[in-house]
């Protein structure tokens, strides 16, 4: 089969940005409430989740950093609900995989599963949190704020989802997924006012980053603010988020998937897919091929969301570890998007069955783009008309000339030639 050239394409968005990071963390616990809230000598837990942040160890570092500047004695809990397996040490993993390790922060990182029932939330149910969180003196979350890959509401990914679910660990996050949508969109919230009301959580830094994935904002965010400053700062982390350029593709090749770059392994909000049982599906973009050819080894076996690509390489279905697979998407409930996929052996394979497949028998009308992840996408590669109509388009600017889709004698797609500095480059 006869492959489209590929041209380079890059997004230049207006975008914020903070170019001392660690600094302005430090700034913003200085100028917050939290002075008044802490007293010399406290234990304050410094939650810490499995989702992928720009700079996380730089901004765990100087949140430590200011705590003990207030005389108090700060430590690591983890907040990743069942992730990671739902074991303490797949936990412990995946922090220190973030460089968040007891050996280079200096303070003990606390990944046990155990919770306490700290009250019932106004649907009649448990509300479970961390027992190394409850037994603290202060609690204070390092949570990035975007929107959800399950659903829409006021709070989605963020400072109310880490206390009710993240800190919830197990318990807390079955409790909430058992009920689907309704449990996230609606009794999330109500579970994380019971959490607000009883505990000792004290702030949340919230953390937005920009379509280039750099920390965009820092805000720290005191607990008698959190309802409306978030919802607020929702608004604005999905007004910066990275986004395909194109409202509608015939074939969208993913050169990884993972946790790493989404909660869904696939982000649904890049690529127009939800696939939530009985959920109206998104209307843009409209994708009608997606193949996805690897798993990230961040993601550690874990292979949610590759029930959102259509087409897939044997390499990546053995990289499922159906350990954390089962587990991730049996406490989840959301069973769609990891129905395994028509496989290949190879990545040419893959992609052919995707050009075959996409309703465009023409190759020279091929709408077709290529991304490193869902996370990293600064930098496409795309056919010719979507060459063509992004020379039309502002923010977009096409660098140098097609080439042919470089491939191996192993016909595996060479994906660090195409994106020489993405997570997978610079792991290689």
């Amino acid at each position: 089969m006869e492959f489209p050239l590929l041209t380079a394409v890059r997004q230049r968005p207006q975008q914020p940005g903070i170019p001392d990071v660690a600094g302005e963390v430090r700034r913003q616990w200085q100028q917050s409430s939290l002075r008044q809230r802490i007293h010399r000598g406290d234990r304050v837990a410094v939650a810490v989740g499995s989702r992928g942040i720009a700079n996380l160890a730089v901004i765990v570092r100087a949140t430590l950093e200011s705590l003990r500047d207030l005389g108090a004695q700060p430590f690591i809990v983890a907040a990743m609900g069942s992730h990671g397996g739902g074991t303490p040490e797949g936990q412990r993993q995946i922090l220190a995989d973030y460089g968040v390790r007891e050996d280079l922060l200096r303070v003990p990182v606390r990944t046990e599963m155990a919770t306490v029932q700290i009250g019932t939330n106004r649907w009649g149910d448990p509300v479970y949190w961390d027992k190394n969180a409850w037994e603290a003196d202060a609690v204070v979350t390092v949570s990035r704020i975007k929107p959800h890959t399950d659903f829409r509401g006021r709070h989605e990914s963020g400072i109310v989802k880490m206390l009710a679910i993240g800190l919830g660990k197990r318990d807390g996050a079955a409790q909430h997924h058992r009920w689907g949508v309704r449990g996230l969109r609606d009794m999330l919230p109500d579970s994380a006012r019971v959490i607000v009301d009883k505990s000792r959580f004290a702030a949340g830094l919230a953390v937005l980053e920009n379509a280039q994935e750099e920390t965009a904002v820092l805000q720290v965010v005191d607990r008698d603010a959190l309802w409306d400053e978030e919802s607020r700062l929702l608004e604005r982390a999905r007004a910066i988020m990275g986004r395909l350029p194109f409202a509608q593709l015939d074939l969208l090749v993913i050169g990884e998937i993972g946790k790493n770059y989404s909660g869904a392994g696939i982000d649904p909000n890049v690529v127009g897919r939800l696939l939530i049982e009985g959920e109206p599906e998104m209307e843009s973009p409209h994708i009608t091929r997606i193949c996805a050819l690897d798993l990230s080894p961040e993601s550690h076996g874990n292979g949610t969301g590759v029930g959102i690509a259509d087409l897939t390489t044997d390499r990546l279905l053995a990289a499922i570890d159906p350990v954390p697979f089962r587990m991730n998407n049996l406490t989840a409930c959301f069973l769609w998007r990891s129905k395994l996929p028509f496989s290949f052996p190879t990545d040419r394979a893959c992609i052919e069955a995707g050009l075959a497949t996409c309703w465009q028998p023409n190759p020279a009308a091929v709408r077709l783009a290529v991304i490193p992840n869902t996370l990293e996408l600064a930098e496409l590669w795309v056919s010719p008309p979507l060459a063509e109509e992004a020379q039309r388009m502002p923010g977009l600017e096409r660098i140098g000339p097609p080439r042919p889709m470089p491939f191996t004698d192993a016909d595996e797609l060479e994906q660090t030639k195409l994106f020489p500095h993405c997570v997978r480059a610079r792991r290689a």
